[in-house]
């Protein structure tokens, strides 16, 4: 059997790895600079957190979520029905002492099995087997596996419900002044594979909580976004802006689009039409072209905002000109989560076809609260789609190079080896890459796989060089060669690595 990587997920190999490397790189260096620490999450979460704060009408929760049962004890299903009723037994045990989730659900469920498997046994054993058993059996198995076993746990779509839920664990809003945090790592959704778009995708983000929601903040976090964009030259950077106003003023545009939606309903394709009931903002993002001239005449969410949403728009504004930072307004602008408000933005870049955002934030002034910390903690936060940035950055011409070997050592004789084990510590010690043969190899093979390896310099070690206590070290480029004692070879190699 031949092994691959499942679809929707891929390998990233040397030198892609490099250019990634790079970029996460610069992202720690920006980021420290506005005083944010690295926070590392876990991969799996409860489900319930997620559910709770992205939304259950999401696409995310309800139809992109890997979600999975976590079965601390192993408890398999009885082959025959013969033996459910000690199988019941043991279940009802976990449910008392906790072993088991003890959730309304699960009580419900196995109340619902006993009294099934009671119904059953009364049944006289004189009668043959009917319809009516058959479908009592049935019933029962459906009871029996819709126990819940183990909590349920899910690979986390995204980060912000994470941090927050870290944020809130570990008390951290009783730190001074605002908490900073970057993270990055992988993110899991089941959504159709396409360009810049994986299964299992990478984000680096950042999220600013605490008591404030000053909008000088926001425009703060939008310039450090920025600077790290320009820090690793990404090209045609738009930065897009919206409100999409508070729990005051949302409510009634949410229902006043809604209600112009159900006019055009019959205009819309069928994942809008369902949308219009569970989250008709996200009409307002959708790309079908036979959709785009319905979702203009749609009222429009600027217009509906109350003075103190307003007010923080336009103070918004007025902290990104102060930082001399151009912008475009994007009315449609909505995000895709539920917990947004009022500031959300979006940056797209060049490379990337028409889904060309790289990264998308907002405020989410509500989240804390809702997850169980503190009503008065606020936040904003962004989510880099790192594979999408990659890419942006190739398409433009941004390729890392393979890792360089600085000095191939070749060595000739078994005596040498030990000399050129320790030479080859040194080396690296002093930050200088080294490839180092395990075996020995003829003279002019040893060069020529230096050569295929792109090694700078090939340092010869054989019996006459180990006599004379000194090396031979040749530049591959343009054949230039000398003998050299160790000392003056540490000195020549290091001058030419820092040249």
């Amino acid at each position: 059997m031949k092994f691959q990587a499942i679809k929707g997920v891929r390998d990233i190999l040397p030198p892609e790895s490099a250019l990634w490397n790079q970029v996460e790189q610069a992202a720690r260096e920006v980021f420290a600079t506005y005083g944010y620490g690295e926070i590392r999450l876990p991969i799996f979460e409860p489900a319930e957190l997620f559910a709770r704060a992205i939304g259950g009408e999401t696409d995310v929760v309800s139809k992109e979520m890997y979600s999975f049962e976590d079965r601390p004890h192993e408890l398999l299903a009885p082959p025959t029905y013969g033996e459910i009723g000690p199988y019941i037994d043991q279940l009802k045990t976990w449910l008392e002492n906790g072993r088991i989730p003890q959730d309304d659900d699960n009580k419900f469920r196995l109340v619902s099995l006993v009294q099934a498997w009671n119904d059953f046994k009364a049944k006289p054993g004189d009668r043959s087997v009917d319809t009516n058993d058959l479908i009592a059996v049935y019933q029962m198995g459906l009871l029996r596996d819709a126990v819940k076993l183990g909590p349920a746990l899910t690979l986390r779509p995204e980060a912000t419900a994470s941090v927050v839920r870290a944020y809130i664990e570990h008390g951290m809003h009783t730190r001074p002044g605002n908490v900073k945090l970057y993270y990055m790592g992988p993110m899991f959704r089941r959504e159709r594979p396409q360009k810049g778009r994986y299964r299992q995708f990478y984000q680096i983000g950042a999220e600013l909580l605490g008591p404030s929601d000053h909008p000088a903040l926001d425009a703060e976090v939008i310039e450090m976004l920025l600077a790290f964009f320009a820090r690793i030259d990404l090209k045609g950077a738009t930065l897009y802006l919206n409100s999409i106003g508070d729990r005051n003023c949302r409510p009634a545009y949410i229902e006043k689009l809604r209600e112009e939606l159900r006019k055009v309903k019959d205009q819309l394709g069928p994942d809008s039409q369902r949308r219009i009931e569970t989250n008709p903002l996200r009409v307002l993002d959708s790309k079908l072209p036979e959709e785009q001239a319905v979702i203009e005449k749609l009222p429009r969410i600027a217009e509906h905002l109350c003075d103190a949403c307003r007010e923080h728009y336009a103070e918004l504004k007025r902290q990104l000109a102060l930082r001399g930072i151009a912008y475009e307004e994007n009315w449609r602008l909505v995000r895709g989560l539920d917990y947004y408000m009022r500031t959300t933005f979006e940056i797209t870049a060049t490379g990337l076809g028409s889904q060309n955002a790289v990264c998308g934030g907002g405020r989410y002034d509500g989240l804390v609260e809702l997850l169980g910390g503190p009503a008065t903690a606020k936040g904003i936060g962004f989510a880099i789609g790192t594979d999408r940035l990659i890419l942006s950055l190739e398409e433009a011409g941004q390729a890392a190079s393979a890792a360089a070997i600085d000095v191939f050592l070749a060595w000739f004789g078994a005596e040498t080896y030990p000399v050129a084990v320790a030479l080859a510590r040194k080396l690296r010690e002093r930050g200088v890459a080294v490839e180092l043969p395990a075996v020995e190899m003829k003279f002019g093979k040893s060069l020529s796989l230096a050569d295929r390896l792109g090694a700078r310099y090939a340092v010869i070690l054989g019996e006459e060089e180990l006599a004379a206590k000194q090396f031979t070290v040749k530049r591959l480029a343009d054949g230039d060669q000398r003998k050299l004692s160790e000392t003056d070879l540490l000195a020549y190699l290091l001058e030419a690595r820092a040249a």
